[in-house]
């Protein structure tokens, strides 16, 4: 299948590398015509020099409210449309005990995680109700869904944007336009490989590091496998789907680990008082 992003046009944040820039090939190879946001600017021109379709390019922090509404405002300016918003960008933030954690490193992290993705939901909702129309994509995590799989901030952040998704889409559904988010897990992408090699440019390296670990046997997650449930959620073929946390995660968040599962082993029956077998 091909065109399943065919005259519709998406704005997608933090664009200039790791899953952000395999959502713009993934949507640009689908003919979505795109605005894409990044403090990284050289970065982002080297990546729209590659994309078959026409793209917009605005440097961004996604902290200030500013910089996100003028995405979409070039979006409307140039384009006359949004039907794709995918607040994508997203950092490690502040790591360490919560007891060592400096306020101002919380709430950069925050600012970033959190109130960035408020911000895209805001001002493509604002755009969206009078077409009627729209699907938003928000940045969740594995952290999001579960403890201990991230720093505290993060991880805050991350089970905040679940609880936005959920709401926004109880309120936007009603004009026509969908809320979903992504929830991946370690995926083999700059950020990864900053945290797990001290080095964002060892994504290949880390990918051995991440199959070990991977429930699926032998298969690391990559930035293209988000892309894709971006994508689907992008596209009309997620049409009835609001309100969803789509996890990007071999299973993890179901209880699926590397190696054999609890109680693998085929034993008898186990009943009361120790006895076994019927």
């Amino acid at each position: 299948m091909s065109g399943r992003l065919a005259e519709k046009v998406a704005v997608i944040t933090g664009a200039a590398s790791g899953i952000g820039a395999a959502a713009a090939r993934r949507f640009a190879a689908e003919g979505c015509r795109l605005v894409l946001g990044d403090i990284q600017r050289e970065r982002l021109e080297a990546l729209a020099g590659q994309l078959p379709v026409h793209c917009e390019l605005l440097t961004c922090d996604v902290r200030r409210e500013e910089e996100v509404a003028a995405l979409v405002e070039r979006a409307l300016s140039v384009f006359g449309r949004l039907d794709v918003m995918y607040n994508n960008a997203g950092i490690v933030g502040a790591v360490g005990p919560i007891d060592e954690t400096p306020a101002e490193e919380w709430l950069f992290t925050l600012d970033v995680l959190l109130n960035g993705v408020f911000y895209g939901v805001k001002h493509a909702a604002r755009v969206m109700k009078p077409k009627r129309r729209g699907s938003i994509i928000n940045m969740a995590s594995t952290a999001g869904l579960m403890g201990g799989l991230g720093p505290h901030a993060y991880a805050t952040a991350k089970h905040a944007v679940v609880g936005l998704t959920r709401n926004a889409a109880t309120e936007l559904c009603r004009f026509g336009i969908r809320v979903n988010a992504i929830a991946p897990a370690s995926m083999a992408t700059p950020m990864v490989a900053d945290v797990l090699a001290n080095d964002p440019e060892a994504v290949e390296r880390v990918k051995e590091e991440l199959a070990r670990q991977s429930p699926l046997l032998d298969r690391p997650g990559t930035a293209e496998d988000v892309a894709n449930a971006a994508l689907w959620l992008a596209s009309d073929e997620s049409g009835y789907t609001t309100g969803h946390v789509l996890a990007v995660d071999a299973g993890v968040t179901i209880g699926a680990k590397a190696g054999p599962p609890n109680f693998a082993e085929r034993t008898p029956l186990i009943r009361e008082g120790g006895k076994r077998g019927l």
